[in-house]
């Protein structure tokens, strides 16, 4: 009867033991963190010490106008003058065949400023832009739609790919307006202006006589 009783106590006491370390339940995972958009990634300075990218595109009444900046990422001064050398791309790579216009003859007026010697120290920018009308004029024609887009400095220099926002929207227009480049102005600074009087003293404490 003695071991009986042990017996059945010892399975009392695995079964209480076994009972307090049973697996603790499994803990619902918290659901994911939303994450904030990636920023598009600033292209690299070229070989030849540039950037260009894209400004935005401004649009009314089918006008479209395109703003390009070239800074001088390097560290020796960079000469421009003319114009950007501009190539047009379709959503495949396949070139498409555009009539580059320097300045804007038969698209608008008001665009054609002849180029200027321009030479960039390290940092300093140079902007031009490109104008085109999104109009179908024959409805035979196939409306052009560049999605890609190479630019060159200037004529016979390297072209590098620069970043859309959206569509080159020819219509079936096939013109494509560029302006030469000028020296972009120096962002103004946010520095509060010194004071040009003597400082005042209406809140200074005078100690008593």
């Amino acid at each position: 009867m003695r071991n009986a009783a042990v017996g059945t106590g010892l399975l009392a006491a695995l079964t209480l033991v076994a009972a307090c370390t049973r697996a603790p339940a499994p803990i619902d995972p918290l659901p994911p963190q939303p994450t904030a958009p990636a920023a598009s990634p600033t292209p690299p300075c070229t070989p030849e010490g540039i950037r260009i990218t894209e400004t935005g595109v401004s649009a009314a009444m089918g006008l479209r106008a395109m703003g390009l900046d070239l800074v001088n990422c390097g560290d020796q001064p960079y000469e421009l003058r003319g114009y950007p050398a501009v190539r047009l791309r379709d959503a495949d790579g396949d070139r498409i065949t555009v009539r580059i216009v320097p300045g804007a003859t038969g698209i608008t007026s008001g665009f054609d400023a002849p180029p200027t010697r321009v030479v960039l120290r390290p940092g300093e920018r140079a902007g031009a832009a490109l104008l085109w009308r999104n109009t179908v004029t024959d409805a035979t024609v196939v409306a052009t739609e560049g999605r890609q887009l190479d630019v060159a400095p200037v004529s016979g220099r390297p072209a590098y790919p620069v970043a859309l926002d959206g569509p080159i929207d020819l219509g079936n227009t096939g013109r494509l307006g560029v302006s030469a480049w000028k020296r972009r102005d120096p962002e103004p600074t946010t520095e509060p202006a010194a004071p040009s009087g003597p400082p005042s003293t209406a809140d200074v404490p005078v100690n008593p006589l």
